[in-house]
């Protein structure tokens, strides 16, 4: 399997990254910087890194150019900044919307040739923000349902065209990574890793999606922590 990966790390996209790696698969990953492309080359020998900010989703399509087949794209990367609306700088919201619906869009569009030459899987790493706006979380979550609709309409508009392409949205609870510590930290919060799920989980998860049988799909997913 050849899988396009952002935000590869740190959080659940290195999980997704190091469970694929460790069976074999092929990995494209998006680098921000020549330094964060050089530690995941690094990190996981023979993927083939290239350097792509998503801060900068006009650069994306040139960044992505030259596959022609891909199995699955994944979306793993994310920022976050919380907020009263009143108080959240301009920067702030323009930042999150861009880097975590903008760019995820034009990434798609790049690499839907490819997704579709392959029949392959394109998985949107979406949060319950993406449901339901709380307050303070009024650009993320703006970003998220955004991001939702992305997935909602591409997934109409592939099953139209007969293509084969799967579209799965997975819609995160708290799980402890480094933006969760952030969120916390957001929020006054203390932060406990161990009361979340982990990325290996999420990762586990989206590998099921992943290795699913061409006749099903899982269109939409929740996970949330289990007990303790």
């Amino acid at each position: 399997m050849k899988v396009l990966l952002t935000g590869a790390g740190s959080g659940i996209g290195q999980a997704v990254a190091d469970a694929l790696h460790a069976r074999g698969d092929a990995l494209v990953l998006l680098a921000r910087s020549e330094e964060r492309a050089a530690d995941l080359g690094e990190r996981y020998a023979g993927a083939d890194v290239r350097v792509a900010d998503l801060a900068a989703p006009q650069d994306l399509a040139n960044a992505v150019a030259g596959l022609d087949s891909l199995d699955a794209v994944v979306h793993a990367a994310g920022v976050i900044e919380l907020g009263p609306l009143a108080d959240q700088p301009l920067a702030h919201v323009t930042d999150q919307l861009t880097v975590n619906l903008v760019a995820p869009a034009e990434l798609t569009r790049a690499t839907l040739p490819a997704v579709r030459a392959a029949g392959g899987t394109v998985v949107f790493l979406n949060s319950g923000a993406g449901l339901t706006a709380h307050p303070e979380w009024s650009a993320y979550a703006a970003s998220k349902f955004g991001l939702r609709a992305i997935a909602d309409s591409l997934r109409g508009e592939e099953t139209g065209a007969g293509a084969g392409v799967r579209v799965t949205s997975v819609y995160l609870g708290r799980i402890a990574t480094p933006m969760q510590q952030k969120v916390h930290e957001q929020e006054g919060k203390a932060y406990d890793a161990g009361d979340w799920a982990t990325p290996e989980a999420v990762a586990a998860t989206i590998l099921h999606v992943l290795d699913l049988p061409r006749d099903v799909t899982i269109t939409d997913v929740t996970v949330r922590p289990g007990p303790h």
